[in-house]
């Protein structure tokens, strides 16, 4: 069976097409990374390097595919809005015309439970509850537009199942663990209420049997989402405690009331606007919400429809995380 992974140069994409590999799959990537992509060709995966705002390459690519899994996303908490649009939305309608075009048996869809936010405290939080009126963010908003797309192309009859994996985590993160691992050794990390709020992670490797279990679900699955986590909801600070412990670093919480921590991020990014020309600010809006704000989601569905089950622990996955953190910290 051939099957495309779009974003397979990104820490999803790259996971699950490794694994795909593995279990006897015939594997195409997309994505920009040509460092990464040479190595994944070394490892017998055909690359091709494409941006997701090459709509006739995306298309092209689902020519003989049987199964294509769209990771790629533009997934960042700053940006243009131009940046998310032509990625998250334009991309996506590429890959639904692409596997409508060259009868794809199954699109396989990795959305995001960001379309869910809207900055309150929010507990097991159902597939089908309401989003907020206004998008948290451009990441936010584009996704909910994506699904739309991904909507569409099911009305026309492409089989497609979607997941909303939560804060994916483990061996090969660049984003969220990293991103704090350096704001903590710049300036310390925002605890707002000491860190209480309830939060869900999802280990890597569970979120790629997720996607794995997509492959040959029933008729009913088709049309549907899911939401993705470890099903272990956990204290942001413990979190956290464990996650410096294991790296054997000073753990530098700095506890802020959360209104304070909300003005500190909207001067950080109007700053970011003006006098630093769009750069990214070390905080958010977003972020401090995330930090602060309680989010944790029922993953019942994807269990009793997709015989999803999370396997690796919040615990053992921080162990595999900080033994590779370190091993590239010190050039392993």
């Amino acid at each position: 069976m051939k099957i495309l992974v779009t974003g397979g140069t990104g820490f999803l994409g790259k996971t699950l097409a490794l694994r795909l590999l593995k279990l006897g799959y015939s594997v195409t990537v997309l994505g920009r990374n040509l460092t990464v992509g040479r190595e994944l060709e070394e490892q017998g995966i055909l690359f091709f390097q494409a941006n997701l705002a090459d709509s006739e390459k995306i298309i092209n690519a689902c020519a003989e595919q049987s199964i294509v899994f769209h990771c790629a996303a533009l997934s960042a908490p700053w940006g243009r809005p131009k940046d998310f649009y032509n990625a998250n939305v334009l991309g996506t309608r590429s890959i639904t015309q692409g596997c409508l075009r060259h009868d794809v048996k199954r699109l396989i869809h990795v959305s995001s439970p960001s379309i869910y936010f809207d900055m309150t405290d929010r507990l097991n939080i159902k597939e089908t509850d309401s989003f907020p009126a206004l998008p948290v963010n451009h990441y936010a908003h584009t996704k909910r537009l994506a699904e739309e797309e991904v909507d569409q192309a099911s009305a026309q009859g492409l089989p497609v199942v979607t997941i909303r994996p939560r804060a994916l985590f483990g061996p090969g993160d660049q984003t969220i663990l990293p991103r704090l691992i350096r704001a903590n050794q710049r300036l310390g990390i925002p605890m707002i209420d000491n860190g209480h709020a309830l939060i869900d992670l999802t280990y890597i490797d569970n979120a790629v049997d997720a996607l794995l279990c997509c492959i040959d679900s029933p008729g009913n699955t088709l049309g549907k989402k899911y939401n993705i986590t470890n099903g272990t909801p956990t204290h942001l600070s413990t979190v956290l405690q464990s996650l410096f412990q294991k790296l054997n670093l000073p753990f530098r919480p700095i506890n802020i009331r959360y209104p304070i921590a909300y003005a500190i991020a909207s001067l950080l990014e109007g700053l970011s606007c003006t006098v630093l020309m769009g750069k990214e600010p070390l905080f958010t809006r977003y972020t401090i919400g995330v930090l602060a704000k309680s989010q944790t989601f029922d993953i019942s569905e994807a269990r009793n429809e997709l015989g999803y089950k999370p396997v690796i622990g919040i615990d053992e996955g921080l162990d595999l995380f900080a033994d590779w953190w370190k091993a590239q910290v010190n050039g392993y």
